[in-house]
């Protein structure tokens, strides 16, 4: 395995275009012979992701092992934090939930070295295998109050040794103050480590900023490696819900509408992700009784705060307008949380979401769930209802869901467990996430209100080939030789 020196990108804030980044990176390395892995020490996020072993890591680092053309593992992000609400995260570690934090003790305490060695530790297996880590970091490397009790910034950077990149995103304005002042906040260890800079998101012809460039380089004294021509026809899954508000809100004529009903905790929105691909399907997220009225197709998604987020939808009056649109023909259908809403009841004994021991569901599976301790992690193979194809899908859920009565299994996994309800055609719930990125599931949700047949690859075909042209793009706006030559240097001031 060739060896070369671990390589980090980190950002002027947060949504700075890292996580593509850093995709786009590791498929380059890929492509070139090298075997990359992805590593983000700490991660924050509702979108997760099952690793083959049963561990869960956030959906960004398990897109980019797949740009690396590897299985995930928990190593690639052994620190995830789960906002519950209430300024509450849980605390996810290589992998496994071991409790919950407030905010305030999380980022406040002064007792980070730990999640800092393990963190460390995670880095440090991951380089017996790959070569070289790709690290990411996490919003601005300049959080001047954050910075003592950073595990996922440039001490970390220090501390493997990583040559780093800094990503400013030049669409929402300021990139010279961006710039010029997170580097100036760096301490001069950081500053070392510093090997160049990214403008990313450039609208318009990249030659008039040629000057800009240069005038960066003389104010920091660190090298522009590359200007990223904004693009919107190269997809690659993002994780962080930013992304939500620049989705579509309402119906539109002539496709068929799905809806999914917004949360105040929506967890593993890449569930539909597939279906906004889909030519037939206009997809859009709203809360709004009168957009989610137009629907055809009506999903409840996943949500970290599954009574709560049961309890809004009530106050809302959403519970009632689905049972109406359920009653007059329209389909809904629920995925892990939105499943367990769609039942008769959610009991929580033990009060592990806050402190409502049951609610009533909505009354359309004959379900009923009982939040529990015990975290099923877990990738799967199935098939759907009798169809012959393999389908794929990953469970992350807490809670145990019994059927009242005697009804059709939605899927069928490898071993022969039983998953999921099937009311009828137009009425199920599963735990499985990433259910929708099969094209046979997608085909029988249609089914109803489509005669159109599409002739679409595979879902994971279709992302291997945005990874080649994401790699593509940045091949012809990064500096690749200079990134190269940094990596094969040993001194870090080189």
């Amino acid at each position: 395995m060739k060896q070369l020196r671990p390589l980090m990108i980190v950002g002027t804030c947060s949504d700075a275009g890292k996580s593509v980044i850093n995709a786009g990176i590791c498929r380059i390395l890929k492509q070139d012979g090298y075997a990359p892995a992805p590593f983000k020490a700490q991660n924050m996020s509702l979108n997760s992701y099952a690793t083959p072993e049963g561990f869960e890591i956030g959906r960004a680092q398990a897109t980019q092992a797949e740009a690396c053309g590897i299985p995930c593992h928990s190593d690639m992000n052994p620190v995830l934090l789960k906002p519950t609400g209430d300024m509450m995260s849980q605390v996810v570690l290589n992998g496994k939930p071991v409790g919950n934090r407030s905010a305030y003790e999380y980022f406040r305490s002064h007792n980070s070295q730990p999640l800092f060695d393990a963190a460390f530790e995670a880095f440090e297996r991951l380089t017996t295998r790959y070569s070289p880590i790709v690290l990411e970091g996490a919003g601005s490397i300049s959080e001047l109050n954050l910075k003592d009790r950073d595990i996922v910034n440039m001490r970390m950077a220090i501390r493997t040794g990583a040559a780093v990149y800094l990503v400013a995103d030049i669409d929402r304005g300021g990139v010279f103050g961006s710039v010029y002042g997170t580097v100036m906040l760096l301490d001069e260890e950081e500053r070392k480590h510093l090997k160049g800079i990214i403008i990313n998101k450039f609208r318009g012809d990249i030659r008039l900023f040629e000057d800009g460039k240069k005038t960066i380089e003389d104010l920091t004294g660190v090298p522009v490696v590359g200007v990223i021509p904004y693009f919107r026809d190269i997809y690659i899954e993002e994780e962080d819900s930013v992304v939500l508000d620049q989705k579509k809100k309402t119906a539109v004529e002539d496709k068929v509408n799905v809806a999914v009903v917004l949360l105040n905790q929506m967890s593993n929105f890449t569930d539909f992700n597939a279906l906004q691909h889909d030519p037939r399907v206009n997809l859009y997220y709203s809360d709004q009784l009168k957009e989610i009225r137009k629907a055809d197709i009506v999903i409840l998604p996943g949500s970290k705060s599954t009574i709560k987020d049961l309890t809004i939808l009530k106050e809302k009056g959403i519970d009632k307008l689905l049972m109406d649109m359920y009653k007059s023909g329209k389909t809904v259908i629920g995925i892990c949380g939105g499943y367990q809403m769609m039942g008769e009841s959610i009991a929580d004994p033990d009060q592990l979401e806050g402190n409502v021991n049951q609610i009533e569901g909505l009354f359309l599976l004959p379900v009923r769930t009982v939040i529990t301790n015990d975290k099923q992690t877990v990738q799967a193979k199935f098939q759907f209802l009798n169809q012959p194809d393999e389908c794929e899908g990953y469970e992350i859920h807490m809670g145990r869901t019994d059927i009242t009565k005697d009804i059709q299994p939605l899927v069928t996994l490898k071993d022969g467990t039983l998953e999921g309800v099937m009311l009828n055609d137009k009425c199920w719930g599963s735990y499985m996430h990433g259910i929708l990125d099969n094209q046979v599931v997608i085909n029988h949700l249609l089914a109803p209100y489509s005669d159109e047949k599409v002739s679409t690859m595979g879902y994971k075909e279709f992302k291997n080939k945005e990874y080649d042209r994401l790699a593509d793009h940045l091949r012809n706006n990064l500096d690749i030789d200079y990134i190269y030559k940094v990596m094969k240097r040993e001194d870090i001031d080189a």
